[in-house]
């Protein structure tokens, strides 16, 4: 299974519910996305999940912001998992992509920059917040985030559900259930907080992630911003802190442009 045979029945997939999704995508906003179910044949994609690694052997990150396990060095796991990343990568896949979002010269990411496997066990979450503008040299901005979710049977009440808060992380938010064999696309500018709610139950909840880049913005102004986190609307203490922390670390960035600690988190071939 390589990532041509997977990239050509995610096209495929996509080609059928064009429409649909072109849709969805056009009357979604502020937060623009869509979603697309049955991506792949099933057992594709329960060999998928079957070939995620254990958490111990992935990087955990712990914080008041988030708590999940992630990975990016994609030669140290399963061929496939590698496979499925790059056929989301697929340059049919990018201008078909393109075409419904009406996004500029979109680029994906063969370094996996943020990108790469992620899996939440229970009580992991990941609060609002915006992700990084701009790739890790900052000359690109990231315009798009692909979500696929390869957890079989999951349902809204486990939790580990992508958040939307199209009016700011203190007011109404948005829920698309993690589905199995579940694609989201959205939107990343200077609007597009969102989050991942706790994770409810005692297995785990497992994402392939890419994003989309471009030189130009996804919004009509020029910005930048560094990854930025806020409380939920009940963390009234977690929310000063995290307020506190963005401003310093946006601060910084402004003194050191490339920014003082260099990411290690990229696919470093």
């Amino acid at each position: 299974m390589n990532r041509k045979v997977l990239a050509d029945q995610i096209l495929a997939r996509m080609m059928a519910s064009r429409s649909e999704i072109l849709a969805q995508w056009q009357s979604s906003g502020p937060i623009h996305y869509f979603v697309l179910d049955d991506v792949l044949p099933p057992e594709t994609a329960r060999r998928i999940r079957n070939a995620y690694p254990a958490g111990n052997s992935m990087r955990v990150r712990r914080s008041l912001r988030e708590l999940k396990y992630i990975a990016a060095q994609m030669d140290q796991f399963d061929p496939i998992l590698e496979e499925t990343l790059f056929a989301f990568q697929d340059p049919r896949i990018v201008e078909l992509v393109g075409e419904i979002t009406n996004l500029q010269a979109l680029e994906p990411d063969e370094l996996l920059y943020a990108g790469g496997i992620s899996m939440m066990a229970k009580d992991h979450f990941l609060n609002p917040h915006l992700d990084n503008s701009h790739d890790k040299e900052r000359e690109r901005y990231r315009v798009l985030n692909l979500l696929y979710y390869v957890s079989e049977d999951w349902g809204l009440r486990d939790g580990g559900n992508l958040e939307l808060w199209p009016d700011g992380p203190k007011a109404r938010q948005v829920t698309v259930e993690s589905r199995f064999n579940r694609l989201v696309v959205m939107i990343t500018n200077s609007q597009s907080w969102h989050s991942v709610s706790p994770v409810n139950v005692d297995r785990p909840r497992c994402c392939v992630s890419n994003y989309y880049f471009s030189k130009f913005p996804a919004e009509s102004a020029e910005y930048f911003h560094v990854t930025t986190f806020r409380g939920r609307p009940e963390q009234v203490l977690r929310d000063i802190a995290l307020r506190a922390d963005s401003a310093l670390r946006m601060g910084l960035r402004k003194i050191f442009p490339k920014g003082v600690v260099k990411t290690d988190h990229f696919y470093k071939k």
